[in-house]
């Protein structure tokens, strides 16, 4: 007798890799405009349907990708309307993109 592999629930997608987490990005805020801020969940919700058991396990994720798409000068990480420290902030955050992109 072969063992069969556990069944994946038809609700459950894939993890998405760092790669489409900061296409995601990426995208939302260049269709926002120049100026204007996301919230990382729309990111997360865009990849993990608007159930929080979808999105919810993605927002870690987001975080780590838009520290790095900010270190590469991609993105800008604002709290309060003002640029963060992308290796020191907490709390609240947005993601738009550099001035001038």
């Amino acid at each position: 007798m072969t063992h069969q592999p556990d069944a994946t629930p038809a609700t459950s997608k894939p993890k998405p890799h760092d790669d489409d987490l900061a296409a995601t990005i990426l995208k939302l805020a260049g269709e926002r405009g120049e100026g204007r801020t996301i919230c990382p969940s729309e990111a997360a919700r865009a990849l993990g349907g608007d159930h929080p058991d979808g999105w919810g396990p993605l927002m870690q994720p987001i975080r780590r990708v838009a520290v790095r798409l900010m270190k590469e000068g991609k993105v800008v990480i604002t709290r309060k309307g003002r640029p963060v420290d992308p290796d020191d902030f907490r709390g609240v955050y947005r993601l738009r993109l550099p001035e001038g992109e």
